[in-house]
C-alpha cells in the first residue's frame, strides 16, 4: 500500500489545521479559503485527501512527511503526586457538528471544549452545579461557542486567546460574588465565544 492511501489520524488532521492557520497568518490564504480547506481536512480519510489542502502552499510540509513525535515515558519519582484522569463527560467534543448541554445537566468543576467547525451551547441556567467556580478550557477552530448563564452569575473571559476570532462577554465579570462564576481559558481560532444571559433577561430586568 502506498503512503498516499494510508488512513490519517486526528493528530495529523490537527497538524494540517495548524499549517493552514500559519498560511493565513502569512497572507497565503483568506479566511474563506481557510474555512473551506479545514472542512476538507476534517473530512479526509487518507493522506492523499489530506494533502489536497496543502499542495499549492509553498514551504509547507506535506502530511506524508509528517511524523508525530513519539511519546517518551519518563520515570516519575515516588514523591510526585499525579492527579487522576478527569471522569468521563468532562470533555465537550465536536467536529463539524452541533453540541449542546442544556436543562439539568451535571456540571463538573473543570470542563474542556475541544471543537472544530461546530456550534456549541453550554446552558448553565438550570444546570446542577458541584462547585461555585467552573473552569472551562477551550481549544477551538472556527466554531461558535455560547455560554448561557443565570442573571446572578459572573464570567471571566480574560484568559481567552483569539486568532482571527472574538471573545465577547455580555454578563458581569469580576470575582465570584454569586452562586456561579465561570472562568474561561484557552484559544479560539477564527471562531467566537460569547457569554450571555438567556433570551429576554434584559426585558424582564427593564420591567422589574
Amino acid at each position: 500500500m502506498e503512503a498516499r492511501d494510508l488512513r490519517v489520524s486526528d493528530a495529523e488532521r490537527e497538524h494540517v489545521g495548524e499549517l493552514l492557520q500559519r498560511a493565513v497568518g502569512q497572507g497565503m490564504l483568506s479566511l474563506g479559503e481557510f474555512t473551506e480547506r479545514m472542512d476538507t481536512a476534517l473530512a479526509a480519510k487518507t493522506r492523499a485527501e489530506l494533502n489536497v489542502v496543502l499542495v499549492d502552499l509553498p514551504g509547507i510540509q506535506l502530511i506524508s512527511e509528517f511524523t508525530p513525535q513519539p511519546y517518551v515515558s519518563r520515570p516519575v519519582p515516588p514523591t510526585v503526586h499525579r492527579s487522576p484522569a478527569p471522569p468521563p463527560g468532562d470533555v465537550v467534543r465536536g467536529r463539524m457538528s452541533s453540541v449542546s448541554r442544556t436543562g439539568s445537566w451535571n456540571v463538573p468543576p473543570a470542563l474542556e471544549v475541544n471543537t472544530r467547525l461546530s456550534t456549541v451551547t453550554l446552558d448553565f441556567t438550570r444546570a446542577v452545579m458541584s462547585t461555585q467556580v467552573v473552569h472551562v478550557t477551550i481549544d477551538d477552530y472556527a466554531s461558535t461557542i455560547s455560554l448561557v448563564v443565570p442573571e446572578e452569575a459572573t464570567v471571566d473571559l480574560n484568559g481567552v486567546e483569539t486568532v482571527g476570532g472574538s471573545a465577547t462577554n455580555k454578563v458581569r465579570t469580576g470575582p465570584p460574588i454569586g452562586p456561579l462564576h465561570v472562568v474561561v481559558r484557552g484559544k479560539v481560532r477564527f471562531g467566537s465565544v460569547t457569554a450571555k444571559h438567556p433570551f429576554g433577561t434584559s426585558i424582564r430586568r427593564m420591567f422589574g
